[in-house]
């Protein structure tokens, strides 16, 4: 990416959500690993990992604004047109 970012990249209230949200995902992913281990049912932990999909789905959202708000915003506005390069690199890796 080539594209200059002024900082912060994440306001306070958001970067704080997102490190909490991240971090209860992490104690999730911990959980299906016991749950794995303790040869729990299969149906049991492919919920549990829908789970996760879907909680790391919302971070990814929110990440995603974020990068439209202010990372795509601030390269468009300097002229920097590698930033639709950019863009379009990350909508196609969670179109997928």
């Amino acid at each position: 990416m080539t594209e200059k970012v002024s900082l912060p990249i994440y306001a306070d209230e958001m970067r704080q959500e997102t490190l909490d949200r991240l971090s209860r995902i992490e104690g999730q992913v911990k959980g299906v690993a016991r749950m794995v281990e303790g040869q729990r049912q299969c149906l049991e932990v492919l919920q549990q990992l829908a789970s996760v999909q879907a909680a790391l789905k919302g971070v990814t959202k929110t990440v995603l604004r974020n990068y439209l708000e202010r990372c795509a915003t601030d390269a468009i506005r300097s002229g920097d047109t590698a930033v639709y390069d950019d863009l379009m690199e990350a909508i196609y890796k969670f179109v997928k």
